[in-house]
């Protein structure tokens, strides 16, 4: 399927193959391996001579379905569905960087993303430097000759702070370099970041793209020339998506495009409600007016996405006492989920990087972090209260 049709269109009928049953819900193939007709056949299946099904680690129908639903969303040429968000970041690195080479980052990045920046892919030669997500100047500023790389998360994880996806992509195409954008909290639904310049399009499918918290998967598409490195790696390693995960993704797409329009439209309203809080000292939201980047955020965005982030005052102390007092939000780390979750960011999701990291990053010990859910507005908002008029 093409561009002619919208992308809640695409997220239904997109990358959908009816085997010779005729099912007409995608099926899942549950095999570790495929059978061949000969083995000349295959000989040129595993040299590349003839399309088709290998072995699982690195073929299967159902997530080769998966694989192209997304890509025809984000406008990519090729999608490589991995185990999860990290691996797909992991996948990314490895197969597309070496030795001596250079990163430029957003130091407003998942904590995760982080580590694997600082404790793992630095072991193999290859050095980041951290740069403000929203100050361009930082980023011409950090290039090397041996940069390869810039990445990015746009919104950002947790505190929403939009990237220049545009500006941040002359820069990279100026020094010979990749943009990795990570698209995790918008989706192809509220945003594509190829379109806007970006070569590379990270997803966590875990989150929005299942919707219900129910699986593991992630996902790095881009052009068939950048991704070929990328599924090489995946090839060779085996970080791999199964194919009951890839088919629940499959289901949780189909809804994506009304669930997203439905957190959106409920984060907008509990951000503003947030704001007029006494005991809140700051809202984070991009599509609140009083976002630093609220007008670069309706550009690149059709909405704000279903993420709130909020500073209590009285720091640490407080900001636990208003989860705890919830009874109804799920106390957990993962986002996208139809139920509302809440976190405590500087001791969960980023409480692996040093407290420099963090203050670099502006999470304080005050600091919230809501994934917006399904359920009623008013539920979410006296959940809240509780803790909040303590």
């Amino acid at each position: 399927m093409t561009e002619l049709y919208q992308p809640e269109t695409l997220a239904i009928r997109a990358g959908s193959v009816r085997s010779q049953f005729g099912e007409h819900s995608e099926a899942m193939f549950l095999t570790s391996s495929f059978v061949f007709e000969s083995a000349a056949q295959a000989a040129a299946r595993f040299i590349g001579e003839e399309p088709g099904n290998i072995y699982a680690r690195f073929t299967n129908p159902t997530v080769s379905m998966f694989e192209d639903r997304l890509a025809a969303m984000e406008g990519a040429e090729q999608c490589v569905a991995t185990a999860s968000g990290m691996s797909a970041i992991l996948a990314c690195v490895m197969g597309l960087l070496q030795a001596g080479d250079h990163i430029v980052a957003s130091q407003s990045l998942f904590g995760s993303t982080v580590n694997l920046f600082n404790n793992v892919i630095k072991k193999f030669g290859v050095d980041t430097s951290f740069v403000s997500a929203s100050n361009v100047a930082e980023w011409q500023a950090a290039v090397r000759p041996n940069t390869k790389l810039f990445f990015l998360e746009t919104p950002s994880n947790p505190l929403t702070e939009i990237s220049d996806i545009a500006a941040i992509s002359a820069i990279a195409k100026g020094c010979g370099a990749l943009l990795a954008v990570d698209n995790c909290f918008c989706t192809p639904i509220l945003q594509r970041p190829l379109a806007l310049g970006a070569d590379i399009v990270i997803h966590s499918a875990t989150k929005y793209l299942d919707g219900q918290g129910r699986v593991l998967g992630g996902a790095v598409l881009g052009n068939r020339a950048n991704m070929a490195g990328v599924y090489g790696f995946l090839r060779t390693a085996g970080p791999t998506m199964s194919a009951f995960n890839a088919w629940v993704f499959l289901k949780g797409m189909e809804t994506l495009k009304i669930r997203m329009d439905a957190h959106s439209a409920s984060a907008l309203a509990l951000a503003g409600w947030l704001e007029a809080q006494p005991s809140v000292a700051r809202v984070f939201y991009p599509g609140l007016a009083s976002h630093p980047q609220h007008e670069l955020a309706m550009r690149q965005q059709t909405s704000g996405g279903g993420i709130v982030a909020f500073e209590v005052k009285g720091g640490k102390a407080a900001a636990w006492r208003v989860i705890d007092e919830t009874k109804m939000l799920s106390i957990t780390a993962n986002l996208g989920d139809s139920r509302t979750t809440i976190c405590h960011s500087a001791s969960t999701t980023h409480a692996r990087i040093s407290p420099e990291a963090r203050a670099a990053a502006g999470i304080s010990d005050g600091l919230i972090r809501i994934g917006v859910g399904l359920e009623a507005l008013v539920d979410i908002q006296n959940d809240l209260a509780r803790g909040l008029n303590y």
